[in-house]
């Protein structure tokens, strides 16, 4: 990757049973380019990763998603893990976050999993994008169009299906940082 992000602050909306991987390897592409990442979730303290369904890894939370206020970010990134985005896209914190970062036109991105949290803030009708196959159905009846594909860009919404696209997510989701203009 040869973008640069300096400068910006990307948020990881994450809790309980986010699939480690999809964290950690995009906030160190993050700050690989020189964006600053900061953990917010629905919880304080710590959240449990996980590597598949077996516990992994344990982050501290940086930031309380009630909190938390999109203006604060230059973008969104949102790990996957089965019930991660069921946790978040319960949560009303979690789901009007996710809004604001699509109202101010600001990037977002997410893998695996993790559109579920879009399909619950309603910014997904009328997109293309890919996540997990299991997604698709409900995607598509929010009114996406899924495509089976390493990584989708629509606009400023950044897309992948699961942890073996990660070196494409990655640089995507840079790419698009880097290409955002100053508010």
């Amino acid at each position: 990757m040869t973008a640069s992000i300096k400068g910006k602050r990307v948020a990881f909306l994450a809790t309980d049973g986010v699939e480690e991987i999809e964290y950690t390897e995009p906030r160190k592409a993050v700050e690989s380019a020189g964006g600053t990442a900061e953990l917010v979730s629905i919880k304080d303290g710590e959240i449990q990763a996980v590597n598949h369904l077996d516990k992994a890894g344990t982050y501290r939370v940086e930031k309380s998603v009630q909190d938390a206020d999109a203006s604060n970010y230059d973008a969104l990134i949102l790990p996957g893990g089965v019930a991660n985005p069921d946790f978040l896209r319960m949560d009303a914190d979690a789901v009007r976050f996710v809004r604001d970062f699509f109202a101010a036109g600001k990037p977002v991105a997410a893998i695996c999993h993790g559109p579920w949290t879009l399909v619950e803030a309603g910014v997904v009708d009328g997109r293309t994008l890919t996540s997990w196959p299991s997604l698709r159905t409900d995607l598509v009846n929010a009114g996406a169009t899924w495509v089976d594909e390493q990584v989708f860009v629509d606009e400023g919404l950044v897309t992948s299906r699961k942890p073996d696209d990660l070196p494409a997510f990655c640089e995507a989701v840079v790419e698009r940082i880097a290409a955002q203009q100053p508010a």
